[in-house]
């Protein structure tokens, strides 16, 4: 019936599109169609062709974009029947786009050997209760790292006598044994707030394994586990995700009393619902729309729940004003992960003027674009939103806040999943774990990389030779400026913000006077404490610009007897 369906409205839209011209009027004059009519659960995928950003923009106050093709001017929106209708009689040029569509109603078959509580068809993604249940058994594994546990509660939940619905959880990661002094530095990462992203949760769930994992192993992801702390998220929308589970297309969370009569329609759009500048472009007051802002700012328990949390764990340190700007030393970071893209978003998406930082959150978001080979950009130059996540950490308290927009489907396969979207963004949420301290500066400054100690066997009271690569070109071709290598450091058993001493490194031809420069230090070990040590290492450009840490490990043996090859940092 659906495919028949699917088939008249393809025929319908090719009579219209030879009586339509393509103007594009006004979406105000579109909406045209009732509530009513906006309630057919029988959706397609459209190629709708626009000529102007305000255009665009108006789309996205009132449709479910899935994602634009900015050179060939296509949005590529999910449409009703009576949607794709009334678009065509505004003017615009609409076409069906059959590939897409046919994903609408591609059944989710269960693999041979696949387990019944796994996602048929996608066993590499966890169910809600899946994740859940993984999340808890890293923090019972690992009791000096991990903490899992509420923070609110989903809609489902919160309401008597509806569905069971779920807890919002976070995990905290973090060497609970290990204090700083002014506490320490956060990352937070966030996934799932539209429920049909697959591989965001997961992505999510997979950065938390490879950070237990790694610890103790990877000197870089010890220290900062050490001296740093993320919380992650995985699942803001879990209510949604088990319509998503089944298939649907599901994208808000499941609120049915704000006025939308059509149970294909309800709930409300996460991702439009903060606090900050809400309710304006990008957005709908129309509760069946797929870009339902909710009844008032905040309305939502889940977004009540993401913004207490960030409330408490990240301090104030931006202006009340639109124009004013963090300082340079704000500490802290956020990354929202969506899907799909591929792009690296910050703010503002809900104006096109910049934001304050935006130098800062440019250089940043190119850094981590690297990693993941996403296209780099401020969210306005997508279209226009607000009531978004970043919008509002970054206008709230300036933090650094990013929308990672990841994958190449909703429902994206296993197999890209595992090959490209885990390893290429693993990279890409490690640099921003570096960042966290300083992320408008640090990401200004050069990468050291490919530390190494020789001898690499080492027994107490030798001399060492540190050796490193420091690098101020690696991102050179996104854009960014480049400066010559000017210095470099060491520290030992501590990052430099922490112990206050360091000491000088050289340059290995005599002279720092290049972009990429190998560096190095003669170290004596003598009078070092037997057992594991880490040397931190940073490098500074001719700006004056510190990079990120590095570190590396060494083990020493009071009776000279080898005990670790030392890890190569890449």
């Amino acid at each position: 019936m659906k495919k028949n369906l699917i088939t008249i409205i393809i025929l319908l839209s090719i009579l219209l599109g030879l009586v339509s011209s393509a103007s594009g009027k006004p979406i105000s004059t579109v909406s045209m169609a009732s509530q009513a009519d906006q309630q057919s659960s029988d959706k397609v995928v459209a190629r709708v062709y626009y000529t102007s950003q305000e255009q665009l923009n108006q789309l996205a106050s009132r449709y479910d974009i899935l994602s634009v093709d900015q050179e060939q001017q296509i949005a590529y929106i999910l449409l009703t029947m009576s949607e794709l209708v009334a678009l065509q009689h505004a003017g615009y040029r609409v076409d069906i786009d059959e590939a897409k569509t046919s994903l609408l109603t591609q059944p989710h078959i269960t693999l041979p050997g696949q387990g019944t509580d796994s996602i048929p068809g996608f066993p590499c993604y966890r169910t809600v209760e899946e994740t859940y249940a993984s999340m808890l058994q890293i923090a019972i594994d690992h009791p000096n790292l991990a903490e899992w546990y509420a923070i609110g509660q989903s809609w489902d939940k919160s309401m008597a006598g509806g569905p069971s619905g779920y807890d919002i959880n976070v995990l905290h990661l973090t060497n609970q044994d290990f204090d700083v002094e002014g506490g320490k530095p956060t990352f937070f990462l966030m996934a799932e707030i539209h429920a049909r992203e697959y591989a965001t949760a997961e992505m999510a769930a997979r950065f938390a394994e490879y950070l237990v994992n790694n610890y103790g192993m990877d000197p870089d992801i010890t220290w900062l586990l050490d001296y740093f702390q993320v919380y992650i998220v995985p699942m803001t929308n879990p209510d949604g995700r088990k319509f998503a589970e089944a298939g649907d297309w599901w994208r808000k969370n499941t609120d049915s009393d704000d006025g939308c009569s059509d149970p294909n329609n309800w709930g409300t759009d996460l991702n439009r619902n903060y606090g900050f500048h809400w309710g304006g472009a990008g957005s709908s007051p129309y509760a069946c729309d797929e870009t339902y802002r909710g009844s008032s700012a905040n309305s939502e328990p889940e977004t009540q729940s993401i913004e207490k949390l960030i409330l408490s764990i990240f301090l104030d340190q931006r202006g009340e004003g639109d124009t004013d700007p963090a300082p340079l030393d704000t500490t802290g970071m956020l990354i929202t992960l969506h899907s799909y893209g591929p792009l690296v978003l910050w703010p503002w998406g809900w104006t096109a003027m910049h934001a304050p930082n935006a130098a800062q959150l440019q250089t940043l978001g190119k850094r981590m674009a690297y990693f993941n080979h996403y296209n780099p950009q401020q969210s306005y130059n997508l279209y226009a939103t607000t009531g978004t996540t970043d919008d509002w950490s970054y206008g709230t308290l300036g933090i650094a806040s990013y929308t990672f927009e990841m994958a190449g489907q909703f429902f994206q396969p296993c197999s890209n999943f595992e090959t490209t979207d885990v390893p290429d963004n693993l990279q890409a949420l490690r640099y921003a774990f570096k960042s966290a301290r300083l992320p408008y500066m640090n990401p200004t400054g050069p990468e050291t990389l490919s530390l190494e100690v020789t001898p690499a066997l080492v027994n107490g009271g030798e001399l060492i030779l540190l050796t490193a690569t420091a690098n101020d070109t690696r991102y050179g071709g996104s854009g960014e400026p480049t400066q010559n290598i000017v210095a470099a450091r060491y520290s030992i058993d501590e990052p430099s913000w922490i112990v206050g001493a360091t000491y000088p490194m050289t340059a290995s031809d005599g002279t720092f006077d290049g972009k990429v420069e190998g560096i190095q230090a003669i170290i004596d070990t003598a009078g070092w404490v037997p057992g594991q040590h880490t040397i931190f290492v940073e490098s500074q450009d001719a700006n004056n610009n510190w990079g990120v840490a590095s570190a590396i490990f060494i083990n020493i043996n009071e009776t000279g007897k080898i005990i670790h090859l030392p890890y190569i940092s890449k």
